[in-house]
């Protein structure tokens, strides 16, 4: 019997070598054969991304139709074999261990995408197309043919730009779920995230592709954006490159992500710089994130509040109007910048003080950091109960009505 069983192993070990060798000899060719169906598939949707984009342009409707539909089948055609291959090639790679480090985080990611599709099936099936269009152009980049290459990338870029705005407007839809503290934090880190990844990976290329400059709009604040994309970012900056974002945001995103999420977002960074002071032990840096406090309270009111249409409150939208109209009178002193400075940074603590005493239990220390700063400012004086501003008492319920 412990003759038979060695020799049962013995031959064992011998066809699983085999079988690995075999599986080792064949990848090269299933890779080569998958290249190959993969090439046919995006000649096929390139093709019929071309007519299709004529017909829109024609304005030819009796066309339109059929050539949408063709092209839709074609690109489903095209994903499903990106997808074959990192089941056939990549996988089987990793899995015999000749993968290489690129191919073991392409699956690491695949994986963890694949992992969402129970719980987050939207998001899934957006981040799945865009996954594995992100594989197929770095696969097209890698094979240095200049004009496949540019034929490509005008349709990469209008399909993957459609799959980032689904993202987005899928996490705008759940901010307005009734959701935990905790899982609308998550959310609003999937925002930033999403249009961090879009603006250092896509927007490069949609403005290389676009000839008319329709994004130059964009470039003063993309030029910001880059300031903190490279080196380690603490805290402080990480909210300032994020303020970047929304703006960002603004004139990239407008339908997918709306005005009204746009500003919950400024309001998560408000609240984020609001703790970061009232945490913060060094007085330098304290400072600092004062000073990005200002700067974040004048991007929320100028470039997002002075575009509400639409607002849910009324006494909020006089109360805006009374900040904007003492805004618009500092235009002129701006020549004399130290008090134009001075006196805008009166104005924003000012508004923001008022916001915050209609929830006074809850911000109590950044409320007490803001009246010592405007007793450093030299407009309040410090008085049991009340703090005399400008030659007038105000008082808290005064604050909260004004």
């Amino acid at each position: 019997m412990e003759e038979r069983s060695l020799r049962i192993y013995a031959d064992k070990t011998f066809f699983t070598r085999l079988t690995t060798t075999l599986t080792k000899m064949l990848i090269p060719t299933k890779i080569g054969i998958n290249s190959v169906i993969i090439s046919v598939k995006r000649n096929n949707v390139l093709k019929n991304y071309e007519t299709s984009k004529q017909i829109v342009e024609q304005n030819n409707e009796n066309k339109k139709e059929t050539a949408e539909k063709k092209y839709e089948e074609t690109y489903s055609l095209y994903l499903e074999a990106i997808d074959k291959h990192v089941m056939d090639s990549i996988y089987k790679k990793v899995k015999n261990g000749t993968a290489s480090e690129f191919e073991k985080d392409a699956l690491s990611k695949y994986y963890n995408i694949i992992k969402i599709k129970d719980t987050e099936y939207l998001e899934y099936k957006y981040r799945k197309q865009k996954y594995l269009l992100e594989l197929d152009y770095e696969a097209v980049q890698s094979l240095s043919k200049e004009k496949l290459l540019n034929k490509y990338k005008e349709f990469y870029v209008s399909k993957i730009d459609a799959l980032y705005k689904g993202l987005l407007k899928h996490f705008s839809i759940k901010l307005a779920d009734n959701l935990s503290s905790q899982n609308r934090n998550i959310v609003y880190e999937k925002i930033f995230n999403v249009l961090e990844e879009y603006i250092t990976t896509i927007l490069p290329i949609k403005l290389e592709v676009n000839q008319e400059n329709t994004y130059k709009e964009v470039i003063e604040e993309y030029d910001r954006f880059e300031n903190y994309a490279v080196g380690k970012l603490d805290q402080n900056e990480l909210i300032e490159k994020r303020m970047v974002l929304i703006a960002l945001s603004r004139k990239l995103f407008t339908h997918s992500l709306p005005l009204i999420v746009a500003e919950q977002c400024y309001i998560k960074l408000l609240k984020d710089v609001r703790s970061l002071i009232v945490d913060t032990k060094i007085a330098k840096k304290r400072e600092k994130a004062y000073a990005l406090l200002i700067k974040l309270i004048e991007e929320y009111n100028i470039k997002l509040l002075s575009t509400k249409v639409y607002w849910d409150k009324p006494e909020k939208k006089e109360r805006y109007k009374a900040f904007w109209a003492k805004y618009k009178e500092l235009e002129n002193i701006k020549d004399n910048k130290e008090e134009y400075m001075l006196k805008k940074e009166i104005l924003f603590i000012k508004s923001d003080l008022k916001e915050l005493y209609c929830n006074e239990n809850k911000y109590y220390k950044i409320i007490k950091f803001y009246k010592n700063k405007l007793v450093s400012l030299g407009v309040m004086k410090n008085i049991k109960d009340k703090c005399k501003s400008e030659g007038t008492y105000i008082g808290r319920k005064i604050l909260c009505k004004s």
